[in-house]
């Protein structure tokens, strides 16, 4: 059976308790922040690489896979107003 990624979520860090945060989910989000961090740079970097650098064009490849992986972390951020999680990822 195949989850949404609020179930899977909430598995992983459970529900707060009115509203509230836990430190897992503290820990849960700032990981993911550095995930999209890493992802952004990273895929970016290979492509670069790719394209500027005469790297081999599967460096090309795994950069844009990782960049479409860096468009989905956002959703599995444990907070539900889109908008608010797009602007802290976009630096306010």
């Amino acid at each position: 059976r195949v989850c949404s990624v609020r179930a899977c979520r909430t598995a992983l860090v459970g529900e707060p308790a009115m509203g509230g945060w836990t430190p897992a989910l503290v820990c849960a989000s700032l990981a993911l922040f550095i995930a999209a961090g890493v992802c952004e740079v990273g895929g970016g970097w290979f492509v670069w690489q790719s394209l500027r650098e005469g790297k081999p064009w599967w460096w090309g490849l795994c950069g844009s896979v990782v960049l479409v992986l860096y468009g989905f972390i956002p959703c599995l951020q444990p907070i539900s107003d889109f908008g608010r999680v797009y602007a802290v990822y976009g630096g306010f």
